[in-house]
């Protein structure tokens, strides 16, 4: 139910009615929710007739998770979960209220415990447990501290749950739109990945982007917002080694933007941004001979920047990295966007997948 961009962001698209509902004043549950994660979430981009729209997830800077670096790469797949199901329960509140408007129902906030990860998810909450002993109960305590996301209200299912229970369910699962969190209506499934939406939901996703909501596989070509003016420009240094990568040279590139004025399809058209140098790092071996002509599709295909909020210096309408990742270091590792970091090259490769570039 997603398309993320944005460097270490996320986007999710839901439906404008959910997130509504989401965001109004006194659901402290979403709250709770960013909190836990160490995450905000914005809407970003709605769809043209506004029934969907785009949500974006991301660290929020000095959070503790992101001072350890466990928010260094893209939001994980545990975590968007765990929002889309927070949209899933929002959705089944919203229908339980229209069906009995004079029912009242609270949304009380009730912790669910941690994977092994340190990622939440949204399950129901664990039933009641006898009473412990002293020591029994410090442990509770403690492995409650691990507790992360919010969910709704609901009664406690017994914990084995026969076949013919769990194939109702899936079925039940099926026939859900994830966008609108409904059920579907005129069902339409993509053909390559095999995921359904109603079909209304899933032209108004495409308006945003061309690629599966849930999975992220993209149809056809994907075309970004990255400023139109810029060049990319390529040295190959054979003395330069990185490390990880000795007995290979380095291929550095320079990615060049002068000042210009914002478009229609950038955040605040008009506004003047300013112009970046920026410089990037790879090994000049075969694998890395491979990711660098990936690049060069993804630049021209305008995906590799974007306008934005810099997420180092907070400042507004400026380039920005997009969701492919650079190595702007030599050095330093990770930590400093530098080598050695062994999976780079293939995570890389799965971001430029992602957005429907690969090496074929």
């Amino acid at each position: 139910m997603s398309v993320r961009a944005g460097q270490g962001s996320d986007e999710v698209l839901v439906s404008q009615a959910v997130w509504d509902y989401l965001a109004a004043a006194g659901r402290p549950w979403l709250v709770d929710f960013e909190d836990k994660q160490g995450l905000s979430a914005d809407i970003i981009r709605r769809g043209e007739r506004g029934g969907c729209c785009a949500v974006r997830l991301s660290p929020v800077e000095g959070n503790s998770r992101a001072r350890t670096g466990m928010m260094e790469g893209p939001v994980s797949p545990v975590t968007r979960k765990a929002f889309i199901d927070l949209c899933r329960c929002a959705r089944k509140e919203m229908t339980k209220q229209e069906a009995a408007p004079k029912r009242k129902r609270s949304l009380l906030p009730c912790m669910t415990a941690m994977e092994p990860d340190g990622e939440g998810t949204l399950l129901p909450p664990p039933p009641p447990h006898p009473r412990r002993s002293q020591r029994q109960q410090q442990k509770y305590r403690k492995n409650a501290d691990m507790d992360t996301c919010v969910v709704l209200p609901m009664q406690h299912e017994p914990a084995a749950r026969t076949g013919a229970e769990l194939a109702i369910g899936h079925e039940e699962e099926s026939t859900v739109c994830s966008i609108c969190m409904g059920e579907m209506v005129e069902k339409t499934t993509l053909d390559k990945c095999g995921h359904s939406f109603c079909r209304s939901c899933l032209e108004q996703a495409f308006q945003v982007k061309k690629a599966c909501p849930v999975c992220r596989l993209v149809y056809g070509q994907l075309i970004g917002n990255q400023p139109a003016n810029g060049t990319m420009m390529v040295e190959r240094d054979p003395d330069l080694e990185l490390p990880g990568h000795e007995g290979y040279g380095c291929i550095c590139i320079i990615y060049s933007f002068p000042p210009g004025l914002q478009a229609q399809e950038h955040p605040n058209p008009g506004v003047r941004y300013p112009g970046t140098d920026r410089v990037a790092y790879l090994p000049d071996s075969p694998e890395g001979n491979r990711v660098f002509r990936m690049l060069r599709r993804a630049f021209e295909q305008r995906l590799i920047f974007t306008i934005g909020t810099s997420m180092t210096t907070g400042m507004h309408n400026v380039i920005t990295w997009n969701d492919i990742h650079h190595k702007t270091s030599i050095w330093g590792g990770p930590r400093c966007f530098g080598y050695p970091d062994p999976t780079y090259l293939v995570r890389v490769t799965e971001e430029l997948r992602e957005k429907g570039i690969t090496a074929d």
